[in-house]
C-alpha cells in the first residue's frame, strides 16, 4: 500500500492512523462493529456510520440532484461538476462517473475518520450536490469534483465561469482519465480555463505537504475501475497498457501558490470509494490508499 502513518493530527482525539486504516480493513467482513469499537478505544469517535453498500448497482442510473440556491448547512457538501462529453473514453460515462457513490462513501469516511462535520439531508445520508459550470450554485461549493475528465468540453462561457470560481478560492479535482490521448484533450480544455503561460500544470513532489494533511502518502495508487479490476484478476493496475502505465498527481496553483486544480491521471481514485463494498478483494486492493489520499486532498482543500 506503500502508505506511511503518523498521528491523525485531524480527528481531536489520539487516534492513530494505523488504528483507522484497521478499522476500514474490518468493514471488508461486514464487521462495522469493529471499526466502532477501534475507534472508541482509541480515542472515542462516536456514531460511526458504515459508507459501504454490499452488492451492485448500475452506475449513471441516478437522477442528478442539483444544488439549491442556498446550501442548506454551513458543514461540508461535497458537489459535482456536470460537463459536456465532447469525446468518449473506454468505460466512461461522462460527468455522471462514479456519481453518486464516490461522494456519499467519501463524506462519510471524512466523517468517521476526522472530525470534519458533513451535511446530512433528513434521512441521514451525506448531502451531495450537482453544478454546471455556469450555475450561481457554483460558487457556493468549497470542493468540486470531475471524472472522465478525458472527455470534458467547456464553452467560453463556462471557462470564464469556471476561471472566476476557481480565482475566488474554489477547488476542482478531476480523476479517472488515462492514456496520452485524454492527458492532451484535458490540458487542453483546463488551459482555456486557465492559460498555461499564467498558471502553468505542475507535478507534485511526494514530500509536498498536501500529501501529508492527516496520512503520510509517498506513492500515488494506481486504481483501476471495478469492471476492469474483475476482468484481469486484480494483477493488472494500467487501463491502457504501456500508454498509461504511470500515475501522475499534478496540480495548477495560483500566484499565492495556493492549489485551485488537482489532477490524478492514469488512475481512479473514486471507485476505490464508489465501489468499496462490492467485493473484499477489491476493497483489501484499493480502498485504503484511496480513502487516505481523499482525506488528505479533503483537508488540504478545506484548510487552505
Amino acid at each position: 500500500m506503500k502508505i506511511k502513518t503518523k498521528p491523525a493530527v485531524f480527528t481531536g482525539d489520539k487516534v492513530t492512523s494505523d488504528m483507522l486504516m484497521l478499522g476500514l480493513q474490518a468493514l471488508i467482513v461486514g464487521a462495522a462493529v469493529a471499526l466502532l469499537s477501534a475507534l472508541v478505544v482509541a480515542g472515542g469517535l462516536a456514531g460511526v456510520v458504515s459508507a459501504q453498500r454490499f452488492g451492485s448497482f448500475r452506475e449513471g442510473g441516478y437522477a442528478a440532484r442539483y444544488a439549491p440556491p442556498s446550501m442548506p448547512s454551513a458543514a461540508f457538501i461535497f458537489c459535482r461538476l456536470a460537463y459536456r462529453s465532447v469525446r468518449a473514453e473506454p468505460s466512461g460515462i461522462g460527468w455522471q462517473t462514479d456519481y453518486p457513490y464516490a461522494e456519499i462513501n467519501l463524506m462519510t469516511r471524512l466523517s468517521e475518520l476526522t472530525r470534519t462535520p458533513i451535511g446530512r439531508d433528513d434521512n441521514k445520508e451525506p448531502t451531495h450536490f450537482v453544478v454546471r459550470p455556469t450555475d450561481d450554485q457554483l460558487f457556493n461549493c468549497p470542493f468540486l469534483m470531475a471524472s472522465d475528465a478525458g472527455t470534458v468540453g467547456f464553452r467560453d462561457d463556462e471557462a470564464a465561469r469556471l476561471r472566476e470560481y476557481l480565482l475566488k478560492g474554489g477547488f476542482l479535482w478531476v480523476d479517472d482519465f488515462w492514456g496520452t490521448a485524454a492527458w492532451a484533450h484535458w490540458s487542453d480544455q483546463i488551459g482555456r480555463v486557465l492559460p498555461p503561460s499564467e498558471f502553468p500544470i505542475e507535478d507534485v513532489p511526494p514530500d509536498d505537504p498536501m500529501l501529508r494533511s492527516v496520512y503520510e502518502i509517498t506513492h500515488i495508487p494506481q486504481i483501476t475501475n471495478f469492471q476492469f479490476w474483475r476482468r484481469s484478476g486484480g494483477r493488472i493496475t494500467s487501463e491502457r497498457g504501456a500508454d498509461s502505465e504511470v500515475v501522475h498527481f499534478r496540480v495548477i496553483r495560483d500566484s499565492h501558490r495556493r492549489v485551485m486544480v488537482v489532477m490524478t491521471h492514469n488512475t481512479d481514485v473514486a471507485d476505490s470509494w464508489e465501489r468499496e463494498g462490492e467485493d473484499p478483494g477489491f476493497f483489501q486492493q484499493y480502498s485504503p490508499p484511496g480513502y487516505a489520499l481523499g482525506v488528505d486532498v479533503l483537508i488540504h482543500a478545506l484548510t487552505h
